[in-house]
C-alpha cells in the first residue's frame, strides 16, 4: 500500500493507532507506512511523567498533567487491552487502582511487544496540517536540531489527546493573593502543600483526586469550592465543600454564600481546553467535552474532512480499549475495509449521538451509552471482543464503593473482564500507600 499516514501524538491513543496497524501486519495486510509525531522525548503521553510545568526545554508547552503519586481513579478493569492483560504483563493479576508508574510500565508494555517505536518521531512538534489537492502536508520542527521541514500524507490522525491545555477562570483578587495559584494541570506533588491550608475551585476528578492527594499528604484543611452542587461525599474531618468563590482580598477567600476562610494555596481544577493550535480553521475540532463529540462521524472522523481523524477527542468513562476501538475502525476506513458514508450520512450519525447522549439522565446511563459505542466499533472490526457488559459492571460498582468511602474505594478488587480472574487486595490501604513505586506496588 503506498499510502502514508500521519499519526499525531504517542500517548494511549497514539499507540493505539499504531498497535492497530501493526496488528493487522502480522496477519499479512499490506499496511500504509505510518509516521507518528510525538513532542516528547518518550511515549505515555500523560503517563510520561515529568516534573517540569509551563514549558519545556526547549519552549514547547508541556504536555504532562500528570502528579506524582497519582493512582488511577477509576477501575483498570474498565480499560484493560483486550489483547493484552494485566496478567500477560506482569505474569501476575495485580490490585486494581494501581499507580501511574505501573500504568505506564503496562502501557509501555505492550507497543514494546508490537514493536513500533521505530515509527514514532520523538522530540518532533508538529506546527501546521495543511488539506492539499494530494493529501495533507504536515509541517513539524525537529526540537534538538531546530529543524523545521513538511512532510506530505494521504491521511492523519490527531491522538494529542485534550487534557494539556488548562482552562483558566479569573477571580477578582487573584493578582494580590498571597500564596500560590495553579491549575491542575501544573499540579506535581502534594507534599508541597503540607501543613497547608488549600483551596480546590471546581467539582471535576481532578478537585476529588487532587483533594484527596493533599489530604494523604499532610494538608492542613481542604476547601473545595463548587459552581452548581457539592460532590457530596463523606470527607474526611478536616475538608469542607462551599459554594463558588467570588474574590480574595489577601489571603482570605470569599464565597457566594457570604463565608469567607483564610487559604494558602489556591488549586483550580477547572476543566481543559479541546486545542490544536497546528490546525487550521476547516481542519480544527471544536466541541464541549462530552460523550458525543461535535462533527465526528462515528466519533472519529471528521465530518468537514473524512480524511482526518480524531481518536479520544469524547468525555471518558472507558479510556485505553475505547482508543483502541476507535484505531482498529480507523485503521479499517483508512485501508477500505470500511466505505465511508456520503456527507449527509455523517451529518445524521453526529446529530444521532447527541441526541442518545441528551436522552441520558446520569452517569449509569453515560457508562452504559459509551459502553454500547465501544461495542459497536469492535463489531465493525477485527478488534478482539472483550466483555463490555462486566467492565459497565465494574464501573458501576466503583461509583457505589466512592459514595460509601471516599478515600477507601481504592481498596475494593473486581474481575478481569479479558481473563476473569478476580483482582487481590492490594498489601496496603490506599492511605497508606505513601511509596507507590513500581517494586513496591507489585511485592505481595
Amino acid at each position: 500500500m503506498s499510502k502514508r499516514i500521519a499519526v499525531i501524538g504517542a500517548g494511549p491513543s497514539g499507540l493505539a493507532q499504531l498497535r492497530a496497524f501493526q496488528s493487522a501486519a502480522a496477519v499479512g495486510a499490506d499496511i500504509p507506512e505510518i509516521v507518528c509525531f510525538e513532542k516528547q522525548s518518550n511515549w505515555g503521553g500523560l503517563w510520561n511523567y515529568t516534573w517540569r510545568t509551563g514549558l519545556d526545554e526547549y519552549g514547547e508547552p508541556v504536555h504532562g498533567s500528570m502528579y506524582r503519586y497519582l493512582w488511577s481513579n477509576g477501575p483498570k478493569e474498565g480499560l484493560e487491552f483486550a489483547d493484552y492483560s494485566f496478567e500477560e504483563h506482569f505474569g501476575k493479576q495485580i490490585a486494581s487502582y494501581p499507580p501511574r508508574a505501573v500504568l505506564f510500565d503496562y502501557i509501555q508494555g505492550r507497543v514494546e511487544k508490537a514493536g513500533v517505536r521505530d515509527w514514532i518521531k520523538f522530540e518532533t512538534a508538529v506546527r501546521w496540517v495543511e488539506k492539499t489537492d494530494a493529501g495533507f502536508d504536515v509541517t513539524v520542527c525537529n526540537l534538538p536540531e531546530d529543524h523545521t521541514y513538511t512532510e506530505s500524507f494521504d491521511h492523519v490522525i490527531v491522538c494529542s489527546g485534550h487534557f494539556s491545555t488548562p482552562n483558566v477562570p479569573y477571580f477578582a483578587g487573584f493578582e494580590n493573593f498571597k500564596g500560590r495559584i495553579l491549575h491542575a494541570h501544573d499540579f506535581r506533588d502534594a507534599m508541597e502543600f503540607k501543613d497547608k491550608d488549600i483551596l480546590i475551585v471546581g467539582t471535576s476528578y481532578s478537585a476529588e483526586d487532587i483533594g484527596s492527594q493533599c489530604w494523604k499528604y499532610g494538608a492542613q484543611s481542604i476547601t473545595v469550592s463548587h459552581r452548581t452542587a457539592a460532590m457530596g461525599y463523606d470527607w474526611p474531618e478536616n475538608w469542607a465543600e462551599v459554594p463558588l468563590l467570588t474574590h480574595v482580598d489577601g489571603n482570605t477567600a470569599h464565597f457566594k454564600d457570604g463565608t469567607s476562610r483564610d487559604v494558602d494555596a489556591v488549586i483550580l481544577c477547572t476543566g481543559y481546553k479541546h486545542h490544536f493550535p497546528f490546525m487550521p480553521d476547516d481542519l480544527r475540532l471544536k466541541t464541549a467535552n462530552r460523550l458525543a463529540t461535535a462533527d465526528l462521524y462515528k466519533g472519529v472522523a471528521y465530518v468537514n474532512e473524512p480524511d482526518l481523524f480524531y481518536i479520544g477527542m469524547q468525555d471518558q468513562w472507558f479510556t485505553f480499549n475505547m482508543f483502541d476501538a476507535q484505531a482498529w475502525w480507523i485503521r479499517d476506513a483508512v485501508m477500505g475495509r470500511i466505505e465511508m458514508p456520503d456527507r449527509a450520512a455523517m451529518e445524521a450519525d453526529v446529530a444521532d449521538r447527541v441526541a442518545r447522549e441528551d436522552a441520558g439522565e446520569d452517569d449509569y446511563d453515560a457508562i452504559w451509552y459509551q459502553g454500547d459505542y465501544i461495542k459497536e466499533l469492535i463489531d465493525e472490526t477485527d478488534y478482539p471482543s472483550f466483555d463490555v457488559e462486566g467492565a459497565c459492571q465494574a464501573f458501576k460498582a466503583w461509583k457505589g464503593h466512592k459514595k460509601a468511602g471516599i478515600m477507601t474505594f481504592r481498596d475494593n478488587g473486581y474481575a478481569s473482564v479479558i481473563t476473569g480472574t478476580m483482582a487481590p487486595k492490594h498489601h496496603t490501604p490506599w492511605k497508606d500507600a505513601l511509596d507507590d513505586s513500581l517494586d513496591v506496588y507489585l511485592e505481595n
